[in-house]
């Protein structure tokens, strides 16, 4: 009867590798989805020198990250009317990005038994979750130090920029699995997951979160 119940067990099992790469896709989207949410949305934005300025970025962090968001924030500040250069000669004014953090968080709930190994049985023992939980935040929080070129005088700095975005997979009893996100189209694995959207759904949906709107229009094709 023993012998029955542990090869049950042992078939009982659900395994997930999350990547081989630097990083899985759904970290990607978690910190490039932050760094696009601590935007403001209004045409106005917060710098304290007129539009049409030329201006020369450079950014300052602990994460290799920071290159992401300075060409998120180049975007951004060109969509806010200001003429980004290439070299400080060209330019009027010069924004230091201050980096406070930006990265991913993991914390995790398990109950049931982990795996076990042990030299009394010739095979191992996979996890077995009554209930698992893994919760991943995504999370930026940087300003903008704002100088007059070449003079170097501070003209002002910006309000804190801040946001963070989750994905949190659970497993109950071995088998069902789910996810909760904030994410727009995140990656879908499993058995169990919905119908992945196709690209008018994705346009859609990111239409959607930058007009809050429910009935945005589609964007056009680019």
């Amino acid at each position: 009867m023993s012998t029955i119940v542990i090869g049950l067990t042992t078939g009982c099992s659900s395994t997930h590798r999350a990547s081989h790469s630097a990083r899985t896709a759904t970290e990607q989207l978690l910190i490039s989805e932050a760094i696009i949410r601590s935007l403001p949305r209004e045409p106005n934005g917060p710098l304290p020198i007129s539009k049409d300025s030329k201006i020369i970025l450079d950014i300052s962090g602990l994460t290799p990250d920071q290159s992401l968001l300075q060409q998120v924030l180049t975007g951004w500040l060109g969509q806010q009317g200001y003429l980004v250069q290439k070299e400080e000669k060209n330019a009027t004014h010069r924004i230091s990005v201050i980096v406070g953090a930006l990265g991913t968080e993991l914390a995790g709930t398990f109950f049931g038994m982990p795996p076990v190994q042990s030299v009394l049985i010739p095979f191992s023992l996979p996890e077995l979750s009554l209930y698992k939980a893994q919760h991943q935040v995504g999370y930026v929080k940087f300003h903008m130090n704002i100088f007059e070129i070449p003079e170097g005088r501070l003209v002002g700095s910006t309000p804190t920029f801040l946001a963070d975005t989750y994905y949190s997979d659970y497993t109950v009893l071995f088998l069902l699995s789910f996810t909760s996100t904030d994410l727009i189209a995140p990656p879908q694995t499993g058995s169990f997951h919905r119908n992945p959207l196709n690209a008018l759904d994705i346009r859609m949906e990111e239409a959607k979160f930058w007009t809050g709107k429910e009935n945005s229009e589609t964007p056009p094709m680019k």
